[in-house]
């Protein structure tokens, strides 16, 4: 639910911002383990999700978005394909793929050589090896413009798995080397043979997990030169997460509108959750839920002193939007962008700025100047 309403809210997103680069008004997306596209229950899956974006997009802008889905298992793509056909039907540019995405990526690369390019891999296993998506991000889409994004699910399920096979005697080495080839080297496996000396072998196993993921976008990072930003999901707070959504970008525009949609998605989840439990006695999701406003007034004041940090740092005026990290630091993806307005308004409050973002239409747009407690 969170993946598929982040989905929806962020590629409309992505049409719009990119869209004047293309030159025929067209923008390629790829869903590279796209499943049956839609749900038995009549919900609409990733797919269909896309599908409809692109028929919007179409029907309201102009924008074409040209969809490629890739499914490797015949009863779930014969599914895909009817979906498929049925938007084509009504004018949608859409490709159903039978067989694994690395079959059709170069196709895909090709097809969007000068048009913005959108990849979404959501695999229930291991996604391509990382040697395969910095050939293509790094050598075959190296520009800012057209632009290219990434949207990926990295399992910490998989990793736990994979990381017994590390500590186990009897571990299967084949699966060791596949997910050496995920991440581009054997330096994960590091992080889980610490794992078997520690005294908590259990918590010492969930650090690694992190320490994977963690280094796993680093490196993705070093070897694209892209930004990129991984967004932990969880049950709960206060639980570890089950997978990171991996996003990565050449823009910082594209990275602060990825994190307020984060924050949105997030938000109507919890919801979500809520809704279904309110035939239950006592909602468990209640319980774990942090109210969204507390957390925006705890992160305010915060932001601001990022804000002033940056400020006293670089010594001259700043767009918000050109420091999406800076900006909002661990609340990224925590608190929608109007948190940083009023972060602003605290600022010029406080003296330290004589910005307060009155007038300006969009919080991604104001213009933060230093004051004399930040120049």
């Amino acid at each position: 639910m969170f993946k598929h309403d982040l989905l929806q809210r962020y590629l409309p997103q992505f049409g719009a911002m990119t869209g004047k680069q293309s030159h025929d008004q067209r923008v390629v997306y790829l869903d590279g383990y796209a499943g049956e596209g839609r749900y038995e229950n009549g919900d609409p899956a990733s797919g269909e999700i896309a599908l409809r974006v692109a028929s919007h997009l179409r029907s309201r802008t102009g924008l074409t978005l040209e969809c490629f889905f890739s499914e490797q298992q015949q009863k779930s793509f014969q599914r895909l394909d009817d979906i498929v056909q049925q938007y084509r039907g009504r004018g949608v540019r859409a490709h159903a793929h039978r067989g694994e995405v690395d079959g059709v990526l170069d196709q895909v690369v090709e097809s969007a050589a000068r048009e913005p390019l959108f990849l979404f891999l959501d695999p229930c296993g291991l996604v391509l090896p990382q040697d395969r998506l910095v050939d293509v991000l790094a050598r075959k889409r190296p520009y800012k413009r057209p632009a290219t994004e990434l949207l990926m699910n990295f399992s910490m399920m998989a990793v736990w798995r994979l990381g017994g096979h590390v500590r186990s005697p009897h571990g299967n080495e084949r699966s060791l080397q596949r997910f050496d080839d995920v991440c581009g080297g054997t330096w994960w496996r590091e992080h889980f043979a610490d794992a078997v000396t520690a005294r908590d072998k259990d918590s010492a196993a969930a650090d690694a997990i992190e320490a994977v993921a963690e280094g796993y976008a680093l490196r993705l990072a070093e070897h694209t030169g892209m930004l990129v930003q991984s967004v932990p999901v969880s049950h709960s707070p206060r639980k570890r997460a089950v997978y990171r959504l991996v996003f990565a970008t050449r823009s910082p525009y594209g990275l602060w509108v990825f994190g307020d949609t984060v924050a949105r998605a997030r938000a109507t989840w919890w919801e979500t959750l809520e809704e279904r439990e309110d035939d239950a006695l006592f909602s468990v999701t209640s319980l774990t839920r942090p109210d969204p406003k507390a957390v925006e007034r705890e992160a305010v004041p915060h932001i601001a002193d990022n804000l002033a940090a940056l400020l006293a740092r670089l010594r001259r005026p700043v767009r918000l939007v050109d420091y999406p990290l800076e900006v909002f630091g661990d609340y990224y993806g925590q608190v929608t962008e109007p948190a940083a307005r009023s972060a602003v308004r605290l600022l010029h409050e406080q003296g330290r700025t004589p910005s307060d973002g009155v007038g300006v239409k969009r919080t991604r747009e104001i213009m933060v100047h230093p004051g004399r407690a930040t120049a």
